[in-house]
């Protein structure tokens, strides 16, 4: 059975770039619900148990059943991507990466700044819901993505990239506070994004 992500934070402690009403209802309903009916799915698809997210995120057109299938892309996906996203959140984020993210970073954008604009500016154009990723390919390389709906690059790139970062755009994630202005949330995002977090997952990826 697959467990939410514990936080490490209180819901309010994002504030103000994040309130704390986004944060419990986005984590205590939307994510739960995710995970919830990700095990609901789960439990009709014996032949999965054991494998993790991961491998079952990369390898969804072995589930024979179509609406299964969907529910576990929907909802697997769902938890998922909810996992990393409040997973690399935290109050003391904001701060640039070091070491040899920083490295990669500047081979691959030329600089953070360039970096942390090629984020906004995909996550922008993401057209109704969905996720900007930053992840990383098998050679070490960093890519920037979006996927819509609750998809990542496990599903769209069969595995080969992993992803290290996403950002929700779903208006779930920010319109309590922000509205409609997406790039409003964007800009604060930045502030509490632990790039140690990220970093890890770079080095373990």
């Amino acid at each position: 059975m697959f467990e939410q992500v514990k936080l490490n934070y209180d819901f309010a402690s994002l504030e103000p770039h994040i309130d704390g009403l986004t944060m419990q209802t986005h984590y205590g309903k939307h994510h739960a619900g995710y995970t919830n009916n990700l095990n609901n799915a789960l439990e009709k698809l014996p032949q999965l148990a054991g494998k993790s997210i991961e491998e079952i995120l990369s390898n969804l057109a072995t589930i024979e059943d179509a609406a299964l299938r969907t529910a576990v892309r929907n909802n697997g996906g769902g938890y998922y991507n909810h996992n990393l996203y409040f997973d690399i959140l935290s109050p003391a984020g904001g701060q640039p990466p070091q070491g040899k993210l920083a490295e990669q970073i500047k081979a691959d954008f030329n600089s953070f700044d360039e970096l942390v604009q090629k984020l906004t500016s995909t996550a922008v154009s993401v057209f109704g819901s969905g996720w900007a990723w930053l992840s990383k390919d098998p050679s070490g390389k960093l890519v920037v993505t979006s996927t819509p709906n609750q998809d990542n690059p496990l599903m769209t790139h069969g595995g080969q990239l992993t992803p290290i970062l996403g950002i929700d755009v779903w208006e779930h994630a920010y319109y309590l506070k922000y509205k409609n202005m997406r790039a409003d949330y964007l800009k604060a995002i930045f502030n509490v994004i632990d790039w140690n977090n990220v970093a890890q997952r770079y080095t373990e990826a």
